[in-house]
């Protein structure tokens, strides 16, 4: 199972000046955490990391520090996510039938979900990591007035990984760069081209670090972990 990691972002959430993936969490960057999971992962066999220029001699130190024993290929990032992930999808191996996508600032995320939705993806078309949405959730309009209160038996949060038959994946990456659609993760690309996308049981401990609450969170969870 192929594995793409976009890593190209920036902390500005974070309150951070360069990639939020190269903040420390606990001991070692954000980003060393996402990558031990995957290399702890019995389903993944090669690692492909978008990232900016800039970031590479850092993430060739992260590397070093890591000695991981799975091929990991570091792939120019785009400016955005979805530029991002195109890239990586022509970096593929020609060999490549399905393609796992995890975010790189989602560190939590465990080998055992890795090895799951790399199970399931062999059997669908695409999948995302999802979980059961808890909260009361609410429509505004554009005047801060509610307009609607949906149903949360319908609603989940979507997280990654993500995975997908990397032809199809490609197809829709070209459909959306051919009519210009812009999206925020690649299941929306499998939907607008009217694919199906199946839901894996996510975890709930598998958070973006985004802000500086979610980093606090993190540690808490790290170390409850160790």
């Amino acid at each position: 199972m192929h594995l793409l990691i976009p890593a190209a972002g920036m902390g500005r959430r974070m309150g951070s000046s360069r990639n939020k993936l190269l903040l420390k969490l606990l001991d070692r960057p954000i980003l060393s955490w996402t990558l031990q999971a995957a290399e702890a992962s019995k389903q993944i066999t090669w690692i492909g990391m978008m990232g900016q220029p800039e970031d590479e001699p850092d993430f060739q130190e992260i590397l070093a520090n890591l000695a991981l024993t799975k091929p990991v290929q570091l792939i120019r990032g785009g400016s955005t996510r979805q530029e991002s992930v195109y890239n990586g999808l022509q970096a593929l191996p020609a060999s490549a039938q399905w393609v796992l996508i995890h975010d790189g600032a989602r560190c939590l995320a465990t080998p055992e979900l890795f090895d799951r939705c790399a199970a399931v993806l062999r059997q669908c078309p695409g999948l995302i990591a999802a979980i059961p949405v808890k909260d009361t959730i609410k429509v505004v309009d554009d005047q801060d007035r509610i307009v609607d209160t949906p149903s949360r038996s319908n609603l989940w949060a979507a997280q990654t990984p993500q995975g997908f038959q990397v032809k199809l994946l490609k197809d829709c990456h070209e459909q959306g760069r051919t009519q210009g659609w812009s999206v925020t993760d690649d299941a929306a690309l499998f939907e607008k081209c009217g694919l199906p996308v199946k839901i894996v049981p996510g975890e709930e401990t598998n958070l973006k670090v985004t802000t500086p609450v979610d980093l606090a969170i993190a540690e808490f969870i790290l170390r409850d972990r160790q």
